[in-house]
C-alpha cells in the first residue's frame, strides 16, 4: 500500500523534507505504526518523530490518534502542536 507523508513546521525543518511517498509493509495499518516505522530509520527521524516528542497527526487532513487506520493512497501528516501569540 502506498501513502503520502507530509511534514510541517519544526518536523519539516528537522527532516529537511516536506513530503514523501511511502510503500508500507503489508502488516502496517495505523498511523502509529507508520510513525514507528519512520522512527526506526534513526537519526533525524528519531529526533523529529520520537515517542517523547509531542506531535499532532492527521490522516486525510483530519486530526487523528495513533490507532487511526491508513488505507491505500491516504495522506498522513505530522506536525508540532500549534501555539498562537
Amino acid at each position: 500500500m502506498n501513502i503520502t507523508l507530509r511534514f510541517f513546521a519544526g518536523v519539516r525543518e528537522t527532516l529537511g523534507t516536506s513530503t514523501e511517498t511511502l510503500a508500507l509493509p503489508h502488516d502496517l495499518h495505523t498511523v502509529g505504526a507508520v510513525r514507528a516505522l519512520l522512527i526506526e530509520r534513526g537519526g533525524v527521524w528519531q529526533e523529529a518523530l520520537g515517542e517523547g516528542r509531542l506531535l499532532r497527526m492527521a490522516c486525510n487532513q483530519i486530526m487523528c490518534d495513533a490507532d487511526t487506520g491508513v488505507t491505500e493512497g491516504c495522506e498522513v501528516a505530522f506536525f508540532p502542536p500549534v501555539t498562537g501569540g
